[in-house]
């Protein structure tokens, strides 16, 4: 791997990342969103670098029965559930979990929209720029949730920015937005964290805090 493909922490991503999208030309009106938790730091510094507003955008990854961190899918901002079928059936998910699994997202949705200022809502990305910000992805689930929702909700330019993820994942979320940027396309993917020196669990109070300043 590349030198310059590993990030010493959140906010080292967030300042490479939007020097990279000064080459997209975006509005002086653009939200640039955040994924809670991790993302939100990595676009509060794009924010600040580029001048313009910090939003969060709320979606819920459902993890795998017994494995968690396993991402089958995610469910987006409108509690719509994006569900990848294939590896539902791989880990044996019956109809009766995934409903409950599902439903458990919604709820935690519910509670983070609840909890979180200035968390976007239709009205705000109705017929504007969007620049949804993650601290990576792997499986994509969730980014592609929330860009489906933005699509659903009228945006009229959607643009995931990145640090890092597997090519084959970056593809996939090419239906989801109309532009994808993504620092890394690292070979050997394995985990978001694997690309981060200082890649320490961000919590709510600190989510809070940057979108409070």
């Amino acid at each position: 791997m590349a030198r310059d493909a590993v990030f010493a922490d959140r906010v080292d991503a967030g300042k490479r990342l939007a020097i990279a999208l000064t080459a997209l030309d975006l509005p002086g009106d653009a939200l640039v969103c955040g994924i809670p938790r991790g993302g939100i730091v990595v676009a509060a510094e794009v924010a600040r670098v580029l001048e313009l507003p910090l939003r969060a955008i709320i979606a819920r990854k459902v993890g795998a029965p017994r494995q968690a961190e396993l991402a089958v899918g995610a469910v987006g901002p409108g509690g719509e559930p994006v569900l990848d079928d294939d590896l539902l059936r791989r880990v044996g998910a019956t109809p009766e979990w995934i409903e409950a699994a599902v439903a458990r997202a919604r709820g935690e949705i519910a509670e983070r929209v609840a909890d979180f200022p200035k968390v976007v809502d239709v009205a705000a990305v109705a017929e504007g720029t969007v620049v949804v910000v993650d601290d990576g992805v792997a499986t994509g689930s969730t980014a592609a949730a929330a860009g489906r929702w933005l699509g659903h909700a009228g945006t009229s330019r959607r643009v995931l920015a990145l640090p890092v993820g597997p090519s084959d994942t970056l593809e996939r979320l090419r239906s989801d937005y109309d532009e994808v940027l993504a620092l890394a396309e690292p070979a050997g993917f394995f985990a978001v964290g694997q690309w981060y020196r200082n890649f320490d669990q961000v919590t709510d109070d600190e989510v809070r805090r940057l979108l409070s300043s």
